[in-house]
């Protein structure tokens, strides 16, 4: 099973402090990323859709969702790239990068 991280910036009370201005901004200037309003996975014939705000990273010839949801961005983690990518990402966001 895939370990679910989180990139977030906390205020002093705790609260996340990213919004989609901000990461929309960021991730226009990320060339193998791509904004998509919903995301679509299909198993077993069985078809779901989940609308949200997710920027999609294209590599390796797939897509890797990170989705931004109350002023966070969640990833899961399917392999080391897809890590040391998060941790970039936390790290030009100036934002933490946590389990959760």
């Amino acid at each position: 099973m895939n370990k679910r991280y989180k990139i977030t910036r906390l205020d002093d009370a705790g609260q996340p402090t990213l919004t989609l201005e901000e990461c929309q901004a960021f991730f226009a200037t990320q060339p193998d990323f791509v904004y998509m309003d919903s995301f679509g996975a299909a198993q077993d014939g069985v078809q779901m859709k989940i609308s949200g705000h997710f920027f999609m990273w294209q590599v390796e010839g797939g897509q890797v969702p990170f989705r931004f949801y109350e002023g966070e961005i969640y990833v899961a983690i399917t392999h080391p790239v897809v890590l040391d990518r998060a941790i970039h990402i936390a790290e030009c966001l100036e934002a933490l990068y946590i389990e959760g």
